[in-house]
C-alpha cells in the first residue's frame, strides 16, 4: 500500500477556497500535513475557507510532527512548510508530495521525490473520472489566485480530452 502523500499549504489553501478541498482524496484516502503547514494554515483566522475545511476533514487529514529536515533540503532555503513536506517524503521513498511553490518542486525533482501540483490532482480527478470536467475547476482556482497560464492550462487539459 503507498503511503498517503504529504500536503503543501497552497494546494490546500486553493483547493479550500475553490470550493474542491475533497479532490484531495483523489491522491489517497488520507494526507499528510506537517505541523508547519498546519500552523500556516492556522494563522489565517478560525474563519478561513482552509481552516474550516481542514477542520472539516480531520478524519482523512493527518497532521503530523514536524521531521528534522537533512541538509540537502535546507540548503535549497525553502520556507518552513516545504521543507517539513519535503523532509516527510525524503525519509519514505517513494512518498508523493502535492506542492505548487516552484523552488520546492526543483528541490523534490534533484531529490527524487515524486511531485504532483494542484493543477496534476485536478487532472487526476479527471481521469479516475470523479469530475466530469477539468475547465471549469482550473478556472474557479485561478480566480481563487492559483497561477497557471493559459497555454499550460489548454496544453495540459488536451492530455484528458478536454
Amino acid at each position: 500500500m503507498a503511503e498517503p502523500p504529504i500536503v503543501d499549504a497552497s494546494p490546500l489553501i486553493v483547493l479550500a477556497h475553490g470550493g474542491f478541498f475533497d479532490l484531495l482524496r483523489v491522491a489517497g484516502d488520507s494526507v499528510i500535513v506537517p505541523l508547519a503547514v498546519a500552523t500556516e494554515i492556522g494563522r489565517r483566522g478560525p474563519d478561513d475557507p482552509t481552516v474550516l475545511a481542514m477542520d472539516a476533514a480531520s478524519q482523512w487529514i493527518v497532521v503530523v510532527l514536524d521531521p528534522v529536515v537533512p541538509p540537502e533540503i535546507l540548503s535549497w532555503d525553502l520556507g518552513r512548510g516545504e521543507s517539513a513536506v519535503l523532509a516527510l517524503a525524503y525519509a519514505k521513498p517513494g512518498t508523493e508530495v502535492i506542492c505548487d511553490d516552484l523552488a520546492a518542486r526543483r528541490c523534490a525533482a534533484t531529490l527524487g521525490i515524486p511531485v504532483r501540483g494542484t493543477l496534476g490532482l485536478i487532472l487526476l480527478a479527471k481521469q479516475r473520472g470523479v469530475v466530469d470536467r477539468a475547465r471549469p475547476i482550473l478556472e474557479r482556482l485561478r480566480s481563487e489566485g492559483m497561477y497557471l497560464s493559459d497555454h499550460v492550462m489548454d496544453r495540459a487539459l488536451r492530455k484528458v480530452g478536454e
